[in-house]
């Protein structure tokens, strides 16, 4: 199982794209199309700035004890984004994430986005939104920010949203809030049975508003963390199903295949480009897509879909004369598909945008496969150094609740509760959330009941544990 905090810091980038490209080859993902140890190093890296959240999703990672976890120190954030720079290079996406990022100290959330890019690595904030506003975003920017994810989707329970088109309104004002910044904007989507339905709807409307929207993840939620929700559809929510609803909502066949990032059961990528109001499949070929990739791979591309990318690409292209005819022939083919959107402006250049998919399979605590962990390209940034997201939601208390030793020799305790005169440590109802809050309220109830019944408190518990 790949833990990395075992390892020597690698001495170059070389040596850092050779480990991850190993790891490929040894879990069999190594293939023509693998974008892992080829064009970066690691896919993302979780930095959790806190625990808390304000909200209480049916479907949630974080663990039983989250609510009462202090915030974890500057000082070991800081230690956390060294490791991930030396253990990862230059350009490595750090998501700066939670809980929800934005209940931390405004000013203290600045200090990690400049800390964040002074080590020459890429600032995400992931965030519901509930608390960001256009001001502290374009603040965030100034700091350096690169990316803003918005995590929107029925298992929040949002008051007043029935449907995942009902928040296709919250959705635009966090576009709104956006737009016309210096960020890339992306979109997290969990799936599950209860809007499966709607998943080619969400698509679609990230499609029709690509002039700010990058990046739209659907992440298939899984069996973790505090969630109330047990078990997956093994039919009605796959990999497969996803994919297949977000082709329906663009209306284009696209080429899931084409690129490839880490394992291919966690991971799927795609990406669409409209010329005006017509919709095409950038990666329909497959084979030249790959060869692109490979040919190009030293090539830093950001985000954003303005002329920076477009120079990168032409740039890149300079020397390499065998792609020439290739892009010729999509470019041609593209240009005489997409005929009628230029006559209808008058032969004007109609608006060129792109917009990438991408689904990520979760694992489900108890169900962790060894050879997916091993090519985990999805890393959280624990106490003793990133590790595989998955093997750390399954098991996050363990870290979460470790004592950390600052560089002044004290002992910081993460946890905001003491424990009891028998050393059990008993959460406040008021910071419980998920499952141990329906069973704490169980046992209450309970509790009651007997007292009412005569039943001992003892077996009153029994009953309260049965029925659960």
């Amino acid at each position: 199982m790949y833990r990395p905090d075992t390892l020597a810091f690698p001495q170059s980038q070389a040596e850092r794209l050779a480990r991850l490209a190993e790891r490929m080859q040894r879990t069999g993902q190594w293939s023509p199309a693998q974008s892992a140890g080829r064009r970066w190093t690691i896919g993302c890296v979780s930095l959790e700035i806190t625990q808390r959240c304000n909200l209480d999703c049916t479907l949630c990672y974080l663990s039983d004890s989250a609510e009462a976890v202090r915030d974890i120190p500057l000082e070991d954030l800081f230690r956390r984004i060294d490791g991930i720079a030396l253990q990862f290079g230059p350009n490595a996406d750090v998501q700066i994430s939670g809980g929800d990022p934005t209940l931390r100290d405004r000013a203290e959330l600045s200090q990690i986005v400049r800390y964040v890019r002074a080590q020459g690595l890429r600032a995400s904030l992931f965030t519901n939104g509930i608390l960001l506003t256009r001001e502290w975003l374009q603040q965030l920017a100034a700091d350096g920010l690169n990316d803003v994810a918005f995590h929107v989707d029925m298992t929040q329970e949002r008051k007043g949203y029935s449907s995942e088109a009902d928040l296709d309104a919250l959705r635009l004002r966090y576009i709104d809030m956006a737009r016309g910044l210096p960020v890339s904007v992306l979109f997290n989507t969990t799936v599950f049975a209860g809007n499966m339905h709607e998943i080619a709807g969400v698509a679609d409307f990230f499609v029709q508003h690509n002039d700010v929207v990058r990046f739209a993840s659907f992440q298939l939620g899984a069996d973790t963390g505090r969630g109330t929700v047990v078990g997956r559809d093994p039919i009605m929510v796959t990999q497969t199903s996803v994919c297949e609803a977000i082709q329906r909502g663009v209306g284009v066949a696209l080429n899931f295949d084409a690129l490839q990032g880490g394992h291919r059961a966690c991971n799927r990528y795609a990406m669409l480009v409209t010329v005006g109001a017509q919709r095409f499949d950038a990666l329909a070929d497959g084979e030249f897509v790959a060869r692109v990739m490979r040919d190009t791979a030293s090539v830093a591309f950001e985000r954003d879909q303005g002329l920076r990318g477009a120079r990168a690409l032409a740039k890149a292209l300079l020397g390499k004369r065998h792609l020439w005819a290739g892009f010729a022939r999509h470019a041609l083919r593209t240009l005489w598909q997409s005929r009628g959107q230029w006559v209808s402006r008058g032969l004007r250049v109609p608006p060129v945008r792109k917009i990438s998919f991408f689904t990520h399979n979760f694992m489900d605590a108890c169900g962790l496969d060894s050879e997916r962990i091993d090519a985990c390209v999805f890393m959280a940034a624990t106490v003793d150094g990133p590790m595989a997201m998955c093997a750390y939601n399954a098991e996050r208390d363990r870290y979460l609740l470790k004592p950390i030793r600052l560089a002044s020799g004290k002992i910081w305790q993460p946890l905001a509760v003491a424990p009891d005169a028998n050393g059990e440590i008993r959460i406040p109802l008021k910071w419980l959330k998920g499952k141990p809050r329906d069973a704490a309220m169980g046992e209450r109830k309970a509790l009651v009941q007997a007292h009412i019944t005569g039943v001992t408190q003892d077996e009153a518990r029994r009953i309260a544990e049965e029925s659960r």
